[in-house]
């Protein structure tokens, strides 16, 4: 990922903030020696090429090796591929906007500004470790419910489905758990602007009548 050492965030717990406010990642992977022209049906099948797959994972980041997790539909050929390949990749994405130029206030004093967008990002490279373990996969989606759960008045509990249909499910999907190796945070947010345009940043996000309005993102700012 292309980031200014300005925009550079080396912070791991502002990170692992971000995974959690936001954490649907994109997991992507393929094949170093994938050829589409040579590739059989059923190697497409089971994703032979650049796959993605979108999926709620969970940062771990009690030991010296942080770790992500997450679980997918055995029906999704794209596990296969990630059972056979050294590394993939994990994007999450937070909060982001649209920045006008007319928010600069040195717009009127020479016009030479231009439009841009601001985004905290995190990528994150790792090996994939799948698990089909009942063991495995049913303290992980007990993980993911009792945390996403959690500010519910009644939390939903996975106990709260009849245990037929909870192993039915379990054998259903796939555990994935990725061994992350590394971790590359972008937060750009007009830190290369000066202070009066990076105000005029601010004000413009957090104004209700605005049309580019994002008062989530000038919070941040």
């Amino acid at each position: 990922m292309y980031t200014p050492p300005l925009f550079q965030e080396v912070d791991l717990q502002k990170i692992a903030d971000l995974i959690r406010d936001y954490p649907l990642g994109l997991v992507i992977s393929s094949k170093a020696d994938a050829s589409k022209e040579t590739a059989s049906t059923d190697e497409v099948a089971k994703g032979a090429f650049p796959i993605a797959s979108p999926l709620p994972f969970f940062f771990i980041n009690n030991s010296d090796q942080p770790v992500l997790r997450s679980h997918m539909a055995k029906a999704n050929p794209h596990w296969e591929q990630l059972a056979s390949v050294e590394e993939c990749l994990v994007v999450f994405q937070g909060e982001n906007n649209y920045v006008t130029p007319s928010w600069y206030p040195s717009k009127e004093e020479h016009h030479r500004v231009v439009p841009t967008w601001s985004y905290e990002i995190v990528q994150m490279r790792g090996t994939p470790v799948l698990h089909e373990s009942p063991e495995w996969l049913y303290k992980q989606v007990s993980h993911a419910t009792n945390t996403l759960e959690s500010d519910r008045i009644q939390p939903w509990q996975v106990t709260d489905a009849p245990e037929p249909f909870v192993d039915a499910q379990l054998r259903g999907i796939v555990g994935l758990e990725v061994i992350v190796t590394d971790i590359q945070g972008k937060w750009k947010m007009s830190q290369n602007k000066d202070a009066n345009d990076f105000e005029g940043v601010k004000r413009g996000l957090s104004d209700p009548s605005d049309p580019h309005r994002n008062s989530k993102l000038a919070e941040k700012l």
